[in-house]
């Protein structure tokens, strides 16, 4: 099925939008994994990914308004890339709470999620990459859907040993915002997966 044409500029921006969330996200990982007087020093070049893909985005719209035909449904292209935009804001604002909030050390939940959010974002490269060629990307979304949940599962029982375990409210009410962020990220690599599945459906 040749949902979108190799040559298009839609599908060159939007895997460039994908290849900038695949980076961050690695980025993010080595963070976390580091430590906050790391994750400090690095957290300018997420700033700067988040920066790379509003562009990214702002030409999508700015396309989509000066043409006349466009190789997907313009709706969709502009949900695809909104939703794009959404997990790199979120991975953005993840890493600046972490630094802001002075989270040391980091909880070793907040790691597990930011291991599964890279596994996420490179399924969702994989299947944006995809959408030119003659090959499903169901099993992409697939994955994607089965990584949210365990991210679910992982945040929920982040946040009843947070309540459990830790006496100073004001940590409470950090953690827990963190949390929020990130599994409002993973929700949101799902919801591309959800966009790009009725894009399927659309065209097949």
């Amino acid at each position: 099925m040749n949902i979108l044409p190799r040559e298009e500029k839609f599908f060159e921006l939007l895997n460039t939008q994908c290849r900038l969330l695949n980076e961050a996200a690695a980025v993010l990982l080595d963070g976390v994994q580091t430590g906050n007087s790391h994750l400090k020093l690095i957290d300018p070049r997420i700033q700067q990914y988040e920066h790379e893909c509003d562009e990214i985005t702002h030409e999508v719209f700015k396309r989509l308004n000066q043409s006349f035909i466009t190789p997907l449904d313009p709706e969709d292209i502009h949900k695809l890339c909104s939703k794009l935009d959404d997990v790199m804001d979120g991975m953005e604002e993840a890493s600046h709470c972490i630094v802001a909030y002075k989270i040391d050390p980091i909880p070793e939940p907040m790691v597990d999620i930011c291991k599964f959010l890279v596994k996420c974002v490179a399924e969702v490269k994989a299947a944006v990459a995809m959408m030119d060629k003659n090959r499903v990307i169901v099993e992409h979304c697939i994955e994607i859907n089965r990584l949210e949940d365990q991210v679910d599962k992982v945040v929920r029982q982040a946040i009843v040993d947070l309540f459990d375990k830790e006496t100073n409210a004001v940590k409470v009410i950090k953690l827990k915002e963190i949390y929020d962020i990130l599994e409002w990220t993973v929700d949101s690599c799902e919801d591309v997966s959800d966009v790009l599945q009725n894009v399927v459906v659309k065209n097949s």
